[in-house]
């Protein structure tokens, strides 16, 4: 029998800058009731107004209209995204200052199992430490209904795990923003879909979300057809593009599929890191950044040992492993900001980088989206491409009416998004990623998946997200604390999986009763091609060569300012050709090492 809920709200609704954000007299009532045990996940659009329900939910912000019910005695906590350490000394102080004014022993029980030291000065704790003393002080608080805003931003893998089993055991609800699918998945039984001020309410976890998401649309759609409302459709013409750009990252994640069967080819014994090609000098031509036999330490710790890697122009490398297992050490030493103790670290003088760290630089709130983008203009300049500013803010999902709208009016979402447009225009062959999905939604995440599937370049990802890792890199870089750098082909689930496999048992030889050795089995022959894949195995090369020196020369004549306005048509017809000469480079290279595969046997 379904049990009373604890919170309900009737009829709800929330203007805000002299629109309705919530319901309104134009939309159907929000109606909004939680029960004792729900696990919700809160979806919606950066902007959507996410935050702010909880905060309603929460009684910190009045509604314009609706009623709000609460059953007596109910204790809700809310974990903000960004909570306040002004005026608290110690993390600590932080943590026994909640509403309900939790007991230090439980406090401290909790900091203990997330390893967090609360005597640490809050003026200067990491991002890590933080989030760990504000979800130490929700917990200890015993809340009946918790309010979870991005509870794993600044967290690694071993304390998700650990708030993933918590909540696994908690006997009240929660309702989680989140855009760690993982996390959703393996939590939530229900969904409240926040879209165009309106929730809808669906009892099927975030699992069974992405169908339900699809299914409204689909059917909106034909709705709408049948009303005639082309402008309707028109309207929503971003929700529409959601099944598509999902579709398209389907296709996309076959490709990744396909470059992580070939560099698992490269990689020989697990954790190696020596890569062989059949045609080594092809192989090496391609590298950009090549150590070999990395060491760094810092106060007598090894955080790097031994490490060799032979990356490629290309490659999608992720790297893994608690906070402080050396992630970040790892990334410095790949893009030579620091230098190593032992070994070397040899990088393309070809390379230019975009750097997208956890600690962005803030945007000017007084300044126009169009000032951020285009510096007040109409146009910019996207990898070496001019594009109308309005039609490449569709690209990022925002509504192109935006242009000139402040940033400071933005939610911390879209401020993100906009920063990752601003970046992504800029011409280069390296991006460098650390924790880039914070603050993203799941949309923005589907996004940049799409644009890091498209890059040219070489990306490496620093992220605890593992769904994203999933469904971006080719390579993972595992870190576990000591040192050793464990390189495997695929995703976050690929490392996983090899951490789980336990190492063979060494037998030890019995000298007394051993028998002669067989001799080795002889090497396997490389396998015969047709004529045609030996014609392929050939002359590809030459060809990929020659795709590479058209794309160079395609490039070069797109980085002159004035093509597009003195020649349009000459400046769409090198555009076209550069897409077809890439499309054509990246089968040859495939082929080519499909080839190389059957040859070596």
């Amino acid at each position: 029998m379904a049990q009373p809920p604890i919170l309900s709200w009737e009829g709800l609704g929330l203007q805000q800058g002299g629109r309705w954000l919530l319901g309104g007299p134009d939309r159907e009532n929000i109606d909004l009731h939680i029960g004792p045990r729900d696990r919700l996940a809160l979806i919606g659009r950066n902007g959507a107004g996410k935050t702010t329900l909880l905060k309603l939910i929460d009684n910190r912000i009045e509604a314009d209209q609706g009623i709000r019910k609460i059953k007596p005695n109910t204790r809700i906590v809310f974990l903000e995204q960004e909570p306040d350490f002004s005026g608290h000394a110690t993390l600590m102080d932080f943590a026994l200052g909640g509403d309900h004014a939790p007991a230090p022993h439980e406090v401290e029980a909790i900091a203990g199992q997330l390893g967090i030291d609360m005597t640490t000065d809050a003026s200067t704790a990491s991002g890590g430490e933080k989030r760990r003393a504000a979800i130490a002080r929700a917990l200890a608080q015993e809340p009946d209904l918790l309010l979870l805003d991005e509870p794993t931003n600044h967290l690694d893998l071993g304390a998700i795990d650990w708030l993933e089993d918590w909540l696994n055991r908690y006997k009240g609800a929660f309702i989680t923003i989140s855009h760690d699918r993982t996390f959703l998945k393996r939590l939530t039984r229900a969904t409240l879909w926040l879209d165009r001020g309106i929730i809808r309410r669906k009892e099927v976890g975030f699992g069974g979300y992405e169908a339900w998401e699809e299914q409204v649309y689909a059917e909106e759609a034909r709705a709408a057809e049948k009303l005639d409302a082309k402008l309707k459709i028109e309207a929503h013409w971003l929700e529409r593009g959601v099944t598509a750009r999902r579709k398209r990252n389907q296709g996309r994640l076959e490709k990744l599929h396909q470059m992580r069967a070939a560099r698992a080819a490269m990689i020989s014994t697990a954790g190696s890191a020596k890569l062989k090609l059949a045609n080594d000098e092809e192989f090496k031509s391609k590298s950009v950044i090549v150590a070999e036999k990395v060491g760094k330490s810092y106060d007598d710790r090894a955080i790097i040992k031994d490490f060799s890697l032979r990356i490629q122009r290309g490659d999608r490398i992720g790297l893994v492993g608690a906070n402080g297992a050396g992630k970040t050490t790892l990334l410095k030493l790949l893009t030579g900001e620091i230098e190593p103790d032992t070994g070397t670290v040899t990088i393309s003088q070809k390379l230019s980088g975009i750097m997208i760290d956890q600690q962005r630089q803030m945007l000017g709130a007084d300044k126009t989206v169009r000032d951020v983008l285009a510096e007040g203009g109409d146009w910019i300049d996207v990898q070496g491409q001019r594009k109308h500013v309005q039609g490449y803010l569709k690209e990022f999902l925002f509504d192109p009416k935006i242009v000139d709208t402040k940033v400071g009016t933005l939610s911390g979402g879209e401020r993100s998004r906009l920063l990752l447009a601003r970046e992504f225009a800029r011409t280069a062959n390296l991006l460098v990623l650390d924790e880039p999905t914070n603050d993203l939604d799941l949309e923005t995440l589907d996004l940049l998946q799409e644009v890091i599937a498209d890059f040219d370049g070489t990306v490496l990802i620093v992220s605890h997200d593992r769904d994203f890792l999933d469904r971006t890199v080719t390579i993972t870089l595992g870190l576990d604390g000591s040192g050793k750098v464990d390189i495997v082909a695929g995703g976050y689930e690929d490392w996983e999986a090899k951490r789980r496999t336990p190492a063979p048992k060494k037998e030890k030889a019995d000298k007394s009763s051993a028998e002669p050795s067989a001799p080795p089995p002889p090497a396997p022959k490389s396998a015969k091609l047709s004529y045609k894949d030996q014609r392929d195995y050939e002359q590809l090369p030459a060809r990929i060569e020659e795709l590479e020196a058209a794309i160079a020369r395609g490039e070069k004549l797109l980085a002159d300012p004035d093509l597009y306005t003195s020649d349009p048509q000459k400046f769409a017809n090198i555009t076209k050709g550069l897409e077809n000469a890439r499309s054509e480079k990246d089968e040859a290279e495939e082929r080519w090492l499909m080839l190389a595969e059957q040859v070596e046997g």
